[in-house]
């Protein structure tokens, strides 16, 4: 059994939502009505052109865009759950078997939400 020291992983969290906070704020919105949603937005919303050439490439940019909000925003949730964790007192258990989470993982990936063994089943848990 170890302690891991949840003040040190409440700050690197803190940290890392605000970076990945700035970075989805670049590529859409919050939505308002789903606190775990962001919403991509066109890169040049003020522009509008007939050109077809033109239009394809801003839907393929709109389609990069929500590719890369929707990988964000799984680890913004996981981000989010792991910092509720920390104040619920649950930081640190397996979301699958329920054993402590080994240190050097949590130190490695703070949001980690699985220990070792149970690590590849944690995107179903995103899903």
């Amino acid at each position: 059994m170890y302690m891991i020291d949840t003040t040190l992983m409440k700050e690197r969290l803190a940290e890392d939502l605000e970076v990945l906070t700035t970075e989805l704020k670049e590529l859409g919105i919050h939505n308002p009505q789903n606190s775990k949603d962001w919403i991509a937005i066109p890169q040049d919303v003020e522009v509008f052109e007939a050109d077809e050439n033109v239009s394809a490439d801003r839907v393929e940019d709109w389609e990069e865009r929500n590719a890369t909000i929707n990988a964000l925003e799984v680890s913004y949730n996981d981000l989010i759950l792991a910092l509720q964790k920390i104040e619920d007192g649950a930081y640190g258990i397996c979301e699958i078997g329920g054993e402590e989470i080994e240190e050097e993982r949590l130190l490695a990936d703070p949001s980690a939400r699985t220990c070792m063994e149970h690590m590849g089943e944690e995107v179903e848990l995103s899903l």
